[in-house]
């Protein structure tokens, strides 16, 4: 089958490990079931995937992708959701599981003609959606879902800040912000992605940085170091900064410690989500008629294309990827 997989590991140059070629189909084994992918989607976890990140060079060749939207016999397509739990006879939150993992790191991923999932691992397609659009709400929109509504505890009327608003999670939270009944701003250093997140209901947008017209209840940083000061200073007295990733790095200049005890203000962080939150997120996009901010569309042959386009930061919402159908399976 053809697929998009890490040959090898770069640390500073992750697009060279990267091959689109034949793999084998996977076998399905007790508790998992092997479907024919739709389509799937990209993430900066790809990108991290090549670096080397969560990723080791015995776990090669692997095929990368975390997002899909496959062909379930019965239930017709579903959503996949790419969180695996590592712990056996594990319950609860599955994000909590110390030795959970995503798909594309300790099992094959999303982005070939067939995947390999936990049984039950996966929500009916919302209707309304395509296959790609719906496969942007596996990672990026889950994850978005989390933060606001599990992590932030915000409500209809509070304001929310988003920063760096032009990957697939802050397109998504402004987007899920704004159905919600939130004021969302967004920050970034780009005229047109600014303009992009106010035509996806932000409320006001701001250079990355520049000074807000007045505190806000939570902001919602998948930024990291360049951003966490300002982040710190957005927020109200008793409000929360909600973390989820670090693409400037971990490291910033300034802890901001004395500014969060003395404001006690709240850190959290935040990791995908459950399979639950996974089909509160596609009730909520049935409902309110969302669909994901989409950048570009590639064949899966051409995934090299769009994760180069994703690295070089060229991108303004979700990658997709359609995937050609190999033959039935006999």
């Amino acid at each position: 089958m053809l697929a998009a997989y890490a040959h090898s590991l770069h640390p500073d140059e992750p697009l060279s490990g990267l091959v689109v070629g034949q793999r084998p189909e996977p076998e399905e084994r007790p508790g998992w079931r092997v479907l024919p992918v739709v389509a799937a989607g990209l993430n900066h976890h790809d990108l991290w995937s090549l670096r080397g990140v969560g990723l080791a060079t015995e776990q090669l060749p692997m095929i990368l992708g975390c997002d899909a939207v496959a062909e379930h016999p019965e239930l017709g397509e579903v959503v996949v959701h790419p969180v695996v739990t590592g712990t056996p006879a594990w319950e609860g939150d599955p994000t909590l599981d110390p030795r959970r993992t995503l798909l594309s790191e300790h099992h094959q991923g999303t982005l070939a003609e067939w995947v390999c999932v936990p049984e039950g691992s996966w929500v009916p397609r919302p209707g309304h959606l395509s296959a790609v659009e719906a496969a942007a709400l596996c990672t990026s929109w889950l994850t978005a879902y989390r933060m606001l509504f599990t992590q932030a505890q915000v409500r209809p009327g509070d304001t929310v800040l988003v920063q760096g608003a032009g990957g697939g999670v802050a397109t998504a939270l402004i987007q899920l912000g704004s159905a919600a009944g939130l004021t969302v701003w967004a920050t970034s250093r780009s005229e047109a992605k600014r303009a992009r997140a106010a035509d996806l209901g932000a409320a006001a947008t701001f250079e990355t940085g520049e000074r807000l017209p007045g505190r806000v209840d939570a902001v919602l940083d998948s930024v990291g170091a360049a951003t966490w000061s300002h982040s710190v200073n957005a927020l109200r007295p008793g409000g929360t900064v909600v973390v989820c990733g670090a693409t400037s790095g971990d490291a910033p200049q300034k802890a901001e410690l004395t500014k969060i005890f003395f404001k006690q203000l709240r850190v959290q962080g935040s990791t995908m989500g459950s399979r639950a939150e996974l089909s509160g997120l596609c009730r909520f996009v049935s409902r309110e008629g969302l669909r994901p901010a989409m950048d570009e569309v590639f064949p899966l042959a051409r995934t090299d294309h769009a994760l180069a386009r994703m690295s070089a930061g060229e991108s303004s919402g979700q990658v997709g990827i359609q995937v050609r159908q190999a033959a039935a399976r006999e």
